[in-house]
């Protein structure tokens, strides 16, 4: 039996999602020469202010979540997201020409509070889908984010090639295109009987802490998405330092690896997300999942053999289910009224895993590596990683599952 075809809305969502990871990815491989030429600086102060550049995008995502998710539930989703998309083509722009790593420092805060848009996009789907195929959806949307950061990187090496700052022009060029895109074709998701006030008491990252306290079940779930988002950060943050200390490999086998990595996750996500999820629920596949994740983390520690880590890595696409199952599992525990909030929220969750990782896994690493260490252990971060989720996977088993409909499919 074919599935109807997915709602323009939902189509807009994808497209920004994709978009926005693309944005994110094609400004890497420019970034260190745009810092040190700012800053007139070497590549080692480069890479410390890249980390505090990471830092304050992070921390601006962590405030301005709940803020983006409470304004949803105000104002609707169509002006938040198409808000937030103008912000982003004019605050690329603004990168291109800074003149000065103040001006740099400035946009990444503008990036974090225009990137708190993951509530609202999220949202989206809560709005005009029911719960039972949500997890499906989100899973479409963490397959456009993973297609696009294999492609973002990729295509800006190739521009950086040219000029340093021509990526962050066509970053801008993206995220006005899709502006134009969804002032066209998305329409308003959230009806006028399912709003509510904007409360700056419940639009702050504690505000919304006190706030889903009293959603039945929701407070853990949080938990266990912070533990996991922790886990699954290990990649971006050390993956590249480990893979040239373990394996000795080239910048082109890293990125070979990352897109293989990328590749796996999205295709898993695209054709088997759904299959899956229909036969186990959301919990047992997130509990899947987590466990194949951390089981993945750990052979990455102990394997020292390059071939045999990058034959892993498709195996290891089953950790791309957990995201959005557990996402799922987080909007039925909301009502109509109030999705855009728990939405932002989890997007606060995720930034502070953001603000978290890097302070845990760079200082590990760097410290078995060096010569203070007792001895030298490049696997570390990989162990503290599988530990954050298999702390998440306990917490997850201990989850009463949501009351739902159809008791076949429970969470």
């Amino acid at each position: 039996m074919s599935r109807p075809p997915l709602p323009a809305a939902i189509k807009f969502v994808l497209a920004t999602m994709l978009v926005n990871s693309i944005g994110f990815g094609i400004i890497i491989p420019s970034f260190p020469q745009l810092i040190m030429s700012l800053g007139h600086v070497p590549l080692s102060q480069a890479i410390a202010i890249g980390g505090w550049l990471s830092l304050t995008y992070a921390l601006f995502q962590f405030l301005f979540g709940p803020v983006m998710g409470n304004l949803s539930d105000r104002l609707g989703r169509r002006p938040v997201l198409l808000g937030s998309l103008f912000g982003f083509a004019v605050d690329f722009l603004v990168m291109a020409f800074a003149p000065s790593l103040v001006w740099l420092f400035a946009t990444r805060m503008l990036t974090g509070i225009f990137g708190a848009t993951n509530g609202p996009s999220q949202s989206v789907i809560a709005d005009v889908t029911g719960p039972d195929d949500r997890s499906r959806l989100f899973g479409y949307i963490s397959a456009a984010f993973g297609v696009g950061f294999v492609a973002g990187p990729a295509l800006g090496g190739l521009l950086a090639e040219f000029d340093p700052r021509l990526p962050f022009y066509a970053a801008s060029a993206l995220a006005a295109a899709n502006f134009v895109y969804g002032a066209f074709a998305l329409p308003e998701t959230l009806a006028k009987e399912n709003r509510r006030a904007f409360d700056w008491k419940r639009a702050n990252p504690v505000g919304a802490l006190l706030t889903v306290r009293k959603l039945p079940g929701l407070l853990p779930i949080s938990a266990v998405y912070l533990a996991w988002q922790l886990a699954s950060l290990i990649y971006p943050m050390t993956w590249s330092y480990f893979t040239i200390g373990r394996y000795g490999w080239s910048n082109a086998m890293i990125g070979l690896s990352l897109a293989l990595m990328g590749v796996s996750m999205a295709l898993t996500q695209i054709v088997f997300s759904s299959r899956i999820i229909a036969r186990f629920g959301e919990r047992r596949t997130a509990t899947i999942g987590m466990l194949g994740g951390a089981l993945g983390m750990i052979g990455f520690a102990v394997t020292t053999n390059g071939w045999l880590a990058f034959a892993m890595m498709p195996f290891l696409a089953v950790q791309s289910l957990v995201h959005p199952c557990l996402t799922a599992m987080m909007s039925r525990r909301a009502n109509a009224t109030n999705q855009g909030e728990i939405q932002g929220f989890a997007s606060s969750v995720m930034a502070v895993g953001s603000v978290i990782a890097p302070m845990v896994f760079n200082p590990a690493l760097s410290w078995f590596t060096g010569p203070k260490a007792p001895f030298q252990f490049y696997g570390i971060a990989f162990v503290l990683a599988a530990l954050f989720a298999l702390a998440g996977l306990a917490i997850l088993l201990a989850i009463a599952p949501a009351q739902r409909p159809d008791p076949a499919i429970a969470d």
